[in-house]
């Protein structure tokens, strides 16, 4: 079960990149995730006696947390108590060698512990730390301790998520952290692509809560300019219509949308309704979204007439835009997710063959992959020190003293 993992890098195009990632709960982790997948070297740190909370989120089986087989794929695990001296020093080695560190503990902590990025930048000056925290290292908030889910409270995607009359809703999953880990590793080869041209390394700060604010669309500069603040309209959109969650005739649901004009009367004409395509109101997805009651009862009845089927199948022929509402058990089964290999199956040691998503793009020539799922707490603490010249006696000493 703890033997090393033997299948490389497989040369992805960041093969050659050694990341420490020492960040937990779940931004900084899922961006060194990322940086795995396409070839980096990725150590995570673990406390000796308090693992990463991921390992035991969500449920589990025969011991083993299911959602951090993914979020701990492609890394070795180590343990190190980076609030002693010793274990402080050990990191200090190994950042020696080093192109990332990622971290994600409350501003200051680190400096408490003896390891700020100005020193850690003073033993590798080609050293990339990115520091991931709700609010970023500087302003009043800078200390508070938060999570993704208080990003997307603040960001204002809560305000305009849920139905109309209701109250605010936050997704049930990572959403924010998950935005925030693609920030953050493009961060991060923002600025090795800048240690290429200077030669230095740089600190990273981001703020969880920033990324998601910037995916929320024109809502900041329309309230600049004009005073509007948007509201929540349930699946509709205020941009466009008919857009919406419609209910097929077999108990299905199945979301359209009609972003451009020319989608827009082509689902008009596919329900028999073409009457509004020659209303001037019709001309603009605005004055689309104004008519959305009669534009959502045209779409609506002809779908709830239909099975998820033959609603599928009409919507195809004509090149109008529809999809079906999956949960998990509808996405496992799509051609089109089977035939890109969207899902990948990969052999665990504990579980057997294990499904889990692919990496997130693929690349013709230096493509990313998936080499092993998360490692047990701490398996490789022993190679990767070994291969930092710690000898075994040493090793042996830090394990009695509680420091690995």
């Amino acid at each position: 079960m703890n033997e090393q993992p033997t299948t490389g890098t497989d040369g992805g195009p960041l093969a050659g990149l050694r990341v420490i990632d020492v960040a937990t709960l779940f931004a900084g982790p899922l961006a060194a995730t990322q940086l795995g997948d396409f070839g980096a070297e990725v150590i995570k740190v673990e406390h000796p006696r308090r693992p990463d909370g991921a390992r035991g989120h969500g449920p589990s089986k025969d011991g083993v947390g299911l959602w951090y087989a993914t979020i701990g794929r492609n890394k070795e695990s180590i343990t190190l108590d980076l609030s002693s001296p010793e274990g402080a020093a050990v990191l200090r080695r190994l950042v020696v060698d080093a192109d990332v560190l990622v971290e994600n503990f409350r501003p200051g902590t680190l400096e408490r512990w003896g390891l700020a990025p100005a020193d850690l930048l003073e033993l590798n000056p080609g050293l990339v730390v990115a520091r991931v925290t709700a609010f970023g290292q500087t302003g009043p908030y800078a200390p508070r301790p938060g999570f993704g889910s208080l990003a997307e409270a603040m960001s204002g995607f809560a305000a305009v998520t849920g139905e109309e009359g209701g109250p605010p809703t936050l997704p049930p999953f990572g959403l924010a952290d998950g935005i925030a880990s693609l920030a953050t590793a493009f961060a991060v080869l923002a600025a090795l692509r800048g240690r290429d041209r200077t030669g230095r390394g740089q600190v990273v700060d981001l703020a969880i809560l920033e990324p998601i604010l910037a995916m929320l669309g024109g809502q900041l500069t329309i309230y600049d300019q004009l005073g509007l603040v948007q509201e929540r309209h349930g699946n509709r959109s205020v941009n466009n219509a008919p857009r919406n969650c419609y209910r097929t005739a077999d108990d299905n649901w199945v979301a359209v949308s009609t972003s451009s004009q020319s989608i827009a009367e082509r689902v008009m004409r596919l329900v028999g309704r073409p009457e509004p395509i020659d209303e001037p109101w019709f001309a603009t997805g605005a004055g689309r979204a104004a008519h959305a009651d009669e534009l959502d009862e045209a779409v609506g009845s002809w779908i709830a007439a239909r099975t998820t089927a033959e609603v599928l199948e009409a919507f195809t022929a004509a090149q109008a835009a529809v999809a079906p509402i999956y949960d998990v058990r509808g996405i496992v089964a799509d051609p089109q997710v089977q035939a890109r290999g969207t899902i990948l199956t990969v052999p665990d040691p504990v579980l057997g063959p294990l499904q889990m998503q692919n990496v997130l793009f693929r690349l013709s020539e230096t493509p990313g992959s998936v080499r092993w799922t998360a490692r047990p707490h701490g398996a490789d603490t022993d190679a990767v020190l070994s291969r930092a010249g710690y000898g075994p006696a040493e090793v042996a000493a830090l394990r009695e003293q509680g420091v690995v």
